[in-house]
């Protein structure tokens, strides 16, 4: 699944020691840019936090895995990113669409009346 929006908060980089070894985790908030925005609170683990640098103010595009889990009774959902897109702004525009006859202009068809069609 993929979110867009553009991020709006950096948390504070959550650091620990588990049963595998240290462990570090990264949330942010990203605002979707739709009729009714969204805020969603998602994470980074471990070395993908260095590989995108996620930067307040920036347009992304999130692929995320969400997965909720039960302790004592009650549900926690976590939305993990697992990959990140930085949408660049300023992006050039496409090039304009290829001519359908390369080669060829539109006066080497006819040389009559311009609304002659060539068949």
């Amino acid at each position: 699944m993929e979110v867009k929006g553009t991020v709006i908060k950096l948390l504070p980089l959550q650091k620990g020691q588990g049963r595998n070894g240290e462990w570090k985790k990264q949330e942010f908030v990203i605002e979707t840019a739709s009729q009714y925005p969204k805020k969603v609170c998602m994470n980074l683990w471990g070395d993908k936090i260095d590989q995108f640098n996620v930067q307040e103010g920036e347009q992304i595009t999130a692929s995320i895995e969400i997965e909720s889990r039960e302790y004592n009774g009650r549900w926690y959902t976590d939305v993990r990113a697992w990959k990140i897109q930085k949408d660049s702004e300023g992006t050039p525009p496409p090039p304009p669409p290829a001519d359908d006859f390369p080669g060829e202009n539109a006066s080497s068809f006819s040389g009559g009346d311009p609304d002659d069609l060539p068949f």
